[in-house]
């Protein structure tokens, strides 16, 4: 499985997401530090979900990082993310 999918298929069971994209940005960082030959080093994730509601950004993106813990201590170097309001969605 990518990292991509698995980033992607923890946050789906933990969040149960409205919207949800995980984005490999990893070859807009290549000579970068933690690129690695391959990629899957630098992410963005785009999510809504109702679990967020009332939750402060600092809490939401706390959330998603606890989740991925793994990852972020393995072989993940960067994790942009994004909140969308589950308004719009």
């Amino acid at each position: 499985m990518s990292m991509t999918d698995t980033i992607h298929a923890k946050l789906a069971e933990k969040f149960a997401p409205l919207h949800l994209e995980v984005i490999d940005e990893s070859q807009s960082h290549h000579g970068h530090a933690g690129w690695r030959e391959g990629g899957e080093t630098h992410f963005r994730v785009r999510i809504a979900t109702r679990n967020f509601d009332g939750l402060s950004r600092v809490a939401q993106h706390r959330a998603v990082m606890d989740a991925l813990d793994d990852e972020l201590k393995s072989s993940v170097h960067a994790l942009a993310i994004e909140v969308l309001p589950t308004s719009t969605i």
